[in-house]
């Protein structure tokens, strides 16, 4: 008896399974443990369901995982219209989606790691665009400044090197005698953000300050 109602209980698991609940129960299982203990079996468990049933909606791990990255990319709020300058508009979508990772840390690896954009990203993208033609940038220059901007559209940035307190750098008084400017810049600096360090909060406001000032200056023909 106990067997039949197991079977039964899973049997109505798997009815009831569909694309959005796996992802919803993915994105979930990504937040409390990270991608690494993200697994299909693992996933199924979760849902209480057979491994096998996931690739009935999902077709492999790395379809699940775009999937889950198109879920928090489409967790991402315009800001409501205002009469704003276009930067300032650029400025509160491109946060937003920052606060979007910083609700989801691992998408941003994943997203990393994709050669094309989903549709999630490209509506995106659109909107990103749509900003810049409605403050009267040419089309040449939001060609330009989806590439300058990059990843930071998406509100993450991609660091020159890892330095985050699992990288064990060094300490400021090994370059004392032969690079005195990174001592000193180690030794004053602290970068505390929900993406590691020197990606935080602070430093990718500033970065994309500066980016839209250049670009204004640039419509403006400055």
């Amino acid at each position: 008896m106990p067997r039949r109602s197991a079977s039964g209980s899973a049997a109505r698991a798997n009815s009831r399974l569909s694309r959005e609940s796996i992802v919803t129960a993915a994105v979930d299982l990504a937040d409390r443990e990270g991608l690494d203990g993200l697994s299909m079996r693992r996933l199924a468990q979760q849902l209480g369901v057979d491994a096998m049933s996931i690739y009935y909606h999902l077709p492999d791990k790395n379809a699940l995982l775009t999937a889950m990255t198109d879920a928090v990319v489409a967790e991402i709020e315009p800001p409501a219209p205002t009469d704003a300058p276009w930067t300032e508009e650029l400025r509160a979508l491109i946060m937003a989606a920052r606060q979007a990772m910083a609700r989801h840390p691992w998408a941003a690896r994943v997203l990393e790691q994709r050669q094309d954009p989903s549709p999630a990203v490209m509506l995106h993208i659109e909107r990103v665009l749509g900003v810049m033609r409605r403050g009267g940038c040419s089309i040449d220059l939001g060609h330009h400044a989806i590439h300058l901007l990059g990843s930071r559209i998406l509100g993450f940035s991609q660091d020159l090197f890892d330095d985050t307190p699992a990288a064990a750098a060094p300490p400021p008084e090994q370059f004392e005698a032969t690079m005195p400017h990174i001592a000193e810049l180690a030794a004053a600096v602290s970068h505390d953000g929900p993406l590691g360090g020197c990606d935080d909060d602070i430093e990718f406001a500033f970065a994309l300050d500066v980016l839209l000032d250049g670009l204004e200056r640039r419509r403006a023909g400055l």
